[in-house]
């Protein structure tokens, strides 16, 4: 693909912004007013065994009619699933109870966006829609670059430049905190040349203009334009070496209590995330945290997420696919996924409220995983993300700055 074509897919909107009626939509990042979520005290806990095996699958549980028909919940429920535990890096443990002001609760829970699919395919079955980042012009710069691989199997995003969020089950199983995580690693990607120091150096012509495929089109830019390739493995061809990681060992972890109290039940995944503090600060951009908006208000109903599936040792693996059905508090979607995604930061590409031309892109939920439900009688599975929403966004971002000045509007 040629230079001009290549930048000009860069600048296209991500997709034609109509509803089908000629009237234009609102693809916009609006800012709002968010609750407010403080600490109120916190005790000391004792050290938890790290004994719990790693599953990263999820088990059965509520799907998304159970999900909708539940009642929602009072606020003192919700302080009390707000309330978190930290795990620090030496194994202490604390549990800091929080209070939650100016809540607008939202009558999101019973509603519907469209009817979720009788069955559709989980992990990869058939055509593979995956896309390997392969191409170094890709795999080290945004937003694939905020994508890491946790010691535990899991992937993450950064959202800080200390701060990594991924799924709560990566490190806890609802009961303890699994084996592995006393001493959990984060791994940031970087390029490791193959062979001696003669292609380290490479021509002057490899080292101003990359690799020979630097100008191929950018997957996600092709998922946005419409043109999407079929075939396992796909992707950019491999750059002169491969990439691999450079671990960084996390500081302390905050975890949900609605996560631990609900061991398991419909209630639990709703708060199936968890923010990573790292122990030195990393230099790569990080994703802005965003609230997640409703799938009407998404370009194409469409979301994207990258993670590093097991299938594929080493590769970061990018997707996209559209939302099929949502509740208040998670997304279904039959996105292609295997085991090591789960963790992954799904993303959104709006609007900036203030010009409403500048592009950019938030994270808006963790993916949680697959997961097999009850419906009806009937076994249903679904691939599951936990929405980001106005109060999961002031918790996050109390985690993030230690205090919730900087967290009014998101």
């Amino acid at each position: 693909m040629n230079t001009i074509l290549f930048w000009l897919l860069l600048s296209t909107p991500a997709w034609p912004l109509t509803d089908g009626s000629g009237k234009d939509q609102d693809f916009t990042w609006h800012l709002r007013k968010v609750p407010r979520v403080f600490s109120e005290r916190t005790l000391q806990l004792s050290s938890p065994p790290f004994e719990a095996e790693a599953h990263m699958a999820l088990p059965s549980g509520c799907g998304i009619e159970c999900q909708k028909a539940r009642p929602a919940p009072s606020l003192s429920e919700l302080e009390a699933s707000l309330s978190y535990e930290t795990v620090f890096e030496n194994g202490t443990r604390t549990l800091t109870t929080v209070k939650v002001q100016d809540l607008v609760l939202e009558a999101t829970r019973n509603s519907t966006t469209r009817g979720a699919p009788t069955r559709r395919k989980r992990q990869v079955y058939g055509t593979d829609s995956r896309f390997s980042i392969l191409d170094k012009r890709f795999l080290t710069n945004f937003p694939f670059s905020t994508a890491v691989k946790l010691s535990t199997g899991c992937s993450g995003i950064l959202v800080s430049p200390k701060h990594v969020l991924t799924a709560a089950h990566c490190v806890h199983d609802g009961r303890d905190y699994i084996k592995g995580s006393r001493k959990l690693r984060v791994g940031l990607l970087k390029m490791r040349n193959k062979g001696g120091s003669k292609r380290r150096g490479g021509s002057k012509r490899s080292r101003r203009e990359g690799p020979p495929d630097a100008h191929k089109e950018n997957p996600e830019e092709r998922a946005r334009g419409g043109r999407r390739r079929q075939g396992r493995g796909q992707g950019q061809r491999s750059p002169r070496g491969r990439p691999s990681f450079q671990w960084t060992r996390v500081k302390n972890t905050h975890l949900p209590r609605g996560w631990v109290q609900g061991k398991g039940s419909a209630a639990a995944l709703d708060y199936d995330y968890a923010l990573l503090e790292l122990k030195r600060a990393h230099k790569k951009k990080h994703m802005e945290l965003g609230i997640s908006p409703s799938v009407r208000k998404m370009p194409g109903g469409m979301i994207h997420f990258s993670g590093f599936d097991n299938d594929r040792e080493d590769q970061l693996v990018y997707r996209f696919c559209s939302v099929s059905d949502e509740s208040a508090d998670l997304f279904y979607q039959y996105c292609d996924a295997e085991l090591g995604s789960t963790g992954s930061g799904i993303y959104l590409r709006l609007k900036e409220a203030a010009d409403k031309k500048t592009w950019m892109r938030k994270v808006i939920a963790v993916y949680s995983g697959h997961q097999w439900a009850d419906v009806h009688g009937a076994q249903k599975d679904y691939n599951v993300a936990v929405r980001i929403t106005p109060l999961k966004y002031a918790q996050i971002c109390f985690w993030i700055h230690g205090n919730d000045a900087n967290c009014t509007y998101g």
